[in-house]
Parts: structure tokens; C-alpha cells; sequence
């Protein structure tokens, strides 16, 4: 994996989305540590998954263009397109996300809200072990396998264009 060339790189990840991106990932990790344990520190941990998916949902919609859900979520054709093009080995390259990528961001936003909904109507309906617990343990679960995803999807396609992913959504530049 390359770094990119300062003369080619361009700046992709404004700073918002990378505190975001950074900011869910530390406040998911928080809340799946502290489920069984803290409830105090879990329960900020979720309201604060709210608060940054909701800017997240805003800002992509009116944010940078890389930024924009209009950029990246793309048709199920072009999801196909660019996995059969990774297969082959000359996977199609984009300066934002690639459409499989743009899917994986709209399950892991969408399953975090679920999850941070259900946590909350499950200690607001004050029945232990309830349905929403156990729809909120679900969704906790299955926002662990999205991640996990996610982190594959990530080293995958780092080393298919050969591009540290990792750093770009540090320093917020990529190779053009």
C-alpha cells in the first residue's frame, strides 16, 4: 500500500466526516464494551450514536460533495459492477466511496440508529428482559458483524488499490 503523492493526493474526507466517522466508531465500541457492565457509560455512549448519526444524516445531504449520500449510494448494478471488477483483480476506482462501500456506510448508519432506538425503548419501558432488550442485543450483535465487515471491506480494498483507507480517512486525502 501506497502513500498517496502529495502532487496527486486530493483532500476527500472533510474534517467533520472524519471526526464522525472516528467519533462512531469509538462510541459504538464504548457501548458494545460497557453493555453488561457500566449502564451509565453505555447509555451516553448510545445517546451520543444518536447525535452524531443524526449530524451524519444531515451532512450527507448537505455537506462536501464527497460527503453527499448522492455521491456513493448508488443501484444494485453498481454494486455488482464494481465487486465483479474487484474479483477479476482491476477493481474500478473512486475518489470517494465505491458503491459496495456506500452500501456498507447506509447498513452500519441505519443499524446503529436501530440499535441506539431499541436501547432506548428498552430502558424507557422499564421491563427487564423485554423485546426491546432483546431486539436491542440483536441489533447490537448483528452491528458487530456490519463492522466487522466494514474492517474487512477496508483492508480489501486497500490493498486491491493499493492505498492505505485507514490513513486517507485520518488525514482526509486519497490518491486521485
Amino acid at each position: 500500500m501506497s502513500e498517496p503523492n502529495p502532487s496527486t493526493a486530493i483532500k476527500v474526507w472533510d474534517p467533520l466526516v472524519r471526526v464522525l466517522h472516528w467519533g462512531l466508531a469509538t462510541a459504538f465500541a464504548v457501548a458494545y464494551a460497557t453493555g453488561e457492565e457500566i449502564m451509565s457509560v453505555h447509555e451516553v455512549a448510545g445517546y451520543a450514536i444518536l447525535v452524531i448519526v443524526s449530524l451524519r444524516l444531515v451532512w450527507g445531504f448537505i455537506g462536501t460533495p464527497y460527503a453527499r449520500f448522492a455521491d456513493f449510494v448508488r443501484g444494485p448494478g453498481a454494486v455488482r459492477g464494481y465487486l465483479r471488477s474487484l474479483v477479476a483483480g482491476h477493481p474500478e476506482h473512486y475518489v470517494g466511496h465505491n458503491p459496495a462501500g456506500g452500501w456498507m456506510i447506509m447498513a452500519l448508519l441505519g443499524g446503529v440508529a436501530v440499535t441506539a432506538v431499541t436501547g432506548i425503548l428498552a430502558d424507557q419501558s422499564g421491563v427487564s428482559h423485554g423485546t426491546f432488550e432483546e431486539l436491542h442485543e440483536v441489533a447490537a450483535n448483528g452491528m458487530l458483524l456490519l463492522v466487522l465487515g466494514h474492517i474487512a471491506g477496508v483492508i480489501v480494498g486497500s490493498l486491491a488499490h493499493r492505498e492505505n483507507l485507514v490513513r486517507a480517512m485520518i488525514t482526509g486525502r486519497k490518491k486521485g
